[in-house]
Parts: structure tokens; sequence; C-alpha cells
């Protein structure tokens, strides 16, 4: 196994505020915008945004929320090992809001596809966006495209892309997995 920095720390730090000013411009002060994590790892990206918005560029009105897909998903069923869902922590109403949905690697389209079922629960915004940290261009499975890029990647074949929080992993990377 190999693996290959793609995005060191200020690299990424660097695309997060790229990606909040981009949502800024589109966005203006958030009054009938929400955000919304997809759990598992979207919520590290989502929550990182927040507070950029909050903290660097003063925006008060942020509302954020976290969306677990494990039993929208297609594929849910498949694997050998028992499920474990993570929490959805949504307390604020969707119904003709703009929701941005932020996920740390678009890779098949399919998680995106859950997630718009699982939005569903909670009313219908007005649109829904996409932003993510990577996207994987040549794995789609869905036509789905991100609003919001961070950086394009080509991973190809057993290739994998590892998205490392310091909340969670200690560091901002993003690597290149070869099996």
């Amino acid at each position: 196994m190999s693996q290959k920095v793609l995005l060191n720390a200020k690299e990424v730090n660097i695309i997060l505020h790229r990606l909040t000013c981009q949502l800024i411009e589109n966005h203006n002060d958030f009054t009938n915008t929400v955000l919304i994590g997809i759990q598992p790892r979207g919520k590290y990206l989502a929550n990182r945004i927040a507070q950029m918005l909050k903290t660097e560029y003063k925006i008060k009105n942020i509302q954020l929320g976290h969306l677990d897909i494990t039993f929208f998903r297609d594929d849910f069923r498949r694997g050998e090992k028992p499920l474990e869902a993570s929490t959805t922590d949504i307390n604020f109403i969707i119904e003709h809001k703009k929701v941005v949905f932020i996920d740390d690697v678009l890779y098949t389209g399919r998680s995106i596809r859950a997630a718009l079922t699982a939005i569903q629960s909670f009313g219908r915004p007005n649109e829904i966006e996409l932003l993510t940290l990577i996207d994987r261009r040549f794995s789609r499975h869905l036509p789905i495209q991100p609003d919001y890029r961070g950086r394009q990647v080509d991973a190809i074949n057993n290739e994998k892309v590892k998205v490392n929080w310091k909340e969670n992993e200690g560091e901002d990377s993003v690597y290149l997995i070869n099996n």
C-alpha cells in the first residue's frame, strides 16, 4: 500500500476559505440558507465552514445540521457487518430554504442521492446545492455534480481518497491511497 499527499494542512485551509467565500457570494447573510453536513465524514467539513462563517466572516445566522443517510443508501444491506448509524441533528425548518449539502468526498454520487431522499423527511427546500472538498471526477454512478468543489481528483482503479481532519485524525490532510 502506498499513499501520496494530495493536500497538506495549509492547502486544506486555503480551500476552506475559498469555499466559504463562494458560499458568501451566493448566499449573502444566510437568512434563507441552511448547511447540512452529511454523516459521518461531511460533518467535519460542515462544522469547519460554519465556524469560519461565524468567526472570520462575522455571519450571525448560520443554521447547521447533520444528516444521517445510512438507511437511505441503496447499498445498505449489502455488507457483511451490521450497520452503525450516525445521528441526525436538524433542529430547524428547511421548508422553503436553500439547503447546502456538505460532504468531504464526492465519489459515486450514491451518498448524495440518499441525502436527497433523507432530507424530504424534514420538508421541501426551495433549492439544494452540494459542496464537497474532493470531487473524484471519473467515479460517478449517478449524474450528480458539486456546485462548490475544493479539488478535483482523478483517482482510478483501486485508488482511494482519504480525508483527515484534525478534530478526528489529528491533522488536516488529503491522501491518495493505492492498495
